[in-house]
């Protein structure tokens, strides 16, 4: 996740004075398996067909359901259905957003192949809204590169006629897909957590007291959860604490920065009553648990790119003797 703090517009509260916003982007590729049903429907769609599944009333399903409706048993009766089909319904995109089949307006349709007795949701290409009405006969513009997905079909065009391109020549089945995840959206920070944001910038880590009894919070709330009272009393806590629960991550994925086996640990900052999660290095993954002292250790100056946890790199031992369980066995 990225994102670039930049100061609010709001009113001074007192405590801080403008609250903090950031636009953040969160980006990655999410992996998954498609099992044997959705996997014979990319697998047609890379060899330019379109599978569909007769379920036990007769009707065939478009992308194909893994259980029959009625029954609930699995569907296993695959048939192949046209690319040619009728538009049911449509909703025009006058604004196109960024990772939408076209750059320039487009229809989305749900579309009922010949064959099928359910719609396929897709994108019609069409010069204007005017060309485009229920009733409408298209048919699947299909991919030069098709790899086993549904933009193994570009979009759908009008036309009667297929235009379905010849198999790719692959002969292994589709077992997995990679759907790269781009969401953009921006955080206004409370007045508590900009107090708390703007002490990390300056190196130092603020809680806040709860006025019902005294527990403090970090990161600070908005508010006692318990009794709904603003936490305005902040409490400068020392980068030191202790590893109340942890887990070794030893399996490895895509983007992970550093190499397994490593800590993510909850620290429980000393003067505090929650912990929270960051990682543990600077000693075996084998070495780290539960009781052990550790210290901050901040990323060089230079480094740091905004206000957040991030401006710690991790967290490590201290040396120190191992606190007894019954100091955070309430925080675990």
């Amino acid at each position: 996740m990225t994102g670039t703090i930049a100061e609010g517009s709001g009113p001074e509260t007192g405590t801080a004075p403008d609250v903090l916003a950031a636009e953040l982007r969160m980006k990655f590729d999410y992996t998954r398996s498609v099992g044997p049903t959705i996997g014979r429907f990319l697998t047609g769609l890379r060899d330019g067909r379109i599978v569909g599944v007769r379920g036990s009333d007769g009707r065939v399903f478009v992308p194909p359901a893994e259980y029959d409706p009625v029954t609930a048993d699995q569907l296993t009766d695959f048939v192949d259905v046209s690319d040619v089909g009728t538009v049911q319904s449509w909703s025009w995109v006058r604004d196109p957003l960024p990772g939408q089949p076209f750059d320039r307006p487009f229809a989305w349709a749900l579309i009922k192949l010949d064959g099928a007795d359910t719609a396929l949701l897709h994108a019609v290409d069409v010069a204007s809204a005017d060309d485009l009405r229920t009733g409408m006969r298209v048919r699947a513009r299909w991919a030069d590169d098709r790899t086993g997905s549904i933009h193994d079909i570009a979009c759908f065009e009008p036309g009667e006629t297929s235009a379905a391109p010849s198999a790719s020549g692959e002969t292994e089945p589709v077992t997995g897909i990679v759907t790269p995840i781009d969401l953009r959206y921006k955080h206004t920070a409370a007045p508590q957590e900009t107090v708390y944001l703007r002490a990390i910038a300056e190196g130092r880590l603020l809680g806040a007291r709860a006025s019902s009894d005294g527990k403090v919070y970090f990161p600070p709330r908005g508010a006692d959860p318990r009794t709904g009272e603003p936490t305005e009393d902040y409490v400068e806590l020392a980068d030191t604490g202790v590893v109340t629960t942890f887990c070794i991550v030893n399996v490895p994925f895509q983007g992970q920065r550093i190499k397994p086996p490593y800590v993510a640990a909850y620290v429980l900052l000393d003067g505090s009553d929650i912990p929270f999660l960051h990682l543990v290095l600077g000693c075996e993954a084998s070495e780290v648990r539960m009781g052990m002292r550790v210290k901050a250790s901040w990323k060089p100056r230079e480094e740091w790119t905004h206000e957040g946890l991030d401006n710690i790199s991790h967290f490590e031992p201290t040396g120190e003797p191992d606190a007894d369980y019954d100091s955070f066995s309430q925080h675990l």
